[in-house]
């Protein structure tokens, strides 16, 4: 199965939250019916590149069987860690970037690695803000699951 994810994180403009995370499954079923799925978590008080890893997670951990998977952010972060194999270098050097310098938000990275693993994934960066309407929506999801202090919606 083909499916097309959009997400985004977003942190309110406050490193420190209040933030949320929201991603949408797009994909024709059998029988060339189009569908989406939204999905959307609640207040975050964590940092805005944690949301971002955390939305495409929950796109990825949400399909059931192997996928085709295209993923748009408008993370330059997540999506450069795959695209510029920022990720295979931090994997050989033990999580280390730079002089030895920590990479941060290790656990999402492992997660997302585990979550990415059973599907064929091509992350693509999409301009934030004046860029693809669906990942407009999903600016939109995570700014009302910031806005809120539980679950929005999870219909898939």
């Amino acid at each position: 199965m083909f499916v097309k994810i959009f997400t985004d994180g977003s942190a309110r403009g406050n490193p420190d939250g209040p933030g949320g995370y929201g991603c949408i499954l797009q994909y024709t079923d059998t029988k060339g019916i189009l569908h989406e799925r939204e999905l959307s978590a609640g207040y975050v008080k964590t940092t805005n590149n944690r949301m971002e890893l955390m939305a495409a997670i929950v796109g990825l951990e949400a399909l059931n069987r192997p996928c085709q998977v295209e993923l748009y952010s408008d993370s330059q972060y997540l999506v450069n860690a795959f695209n510029q194999h920022w990720i295979d270098g931090w994997l050989k050097k033990g999580w280390k970037r730079g002089k030895n310098e920590p990479v941060k938000n290790v656990d999402l990275w492992k997660r997302l690695l585990k979550a990415k693993e059973p599907h064929q994934v091509t992350f693509i960066w999409v301009k934030g803000h004046d860029g693809h309407e669906m990942n407009e929506r999903c600016d939109q999801l995570a700014t009302s699951a910031a806005d809120g202090d539980k679950l929005l919606v999870d219909t898939f």
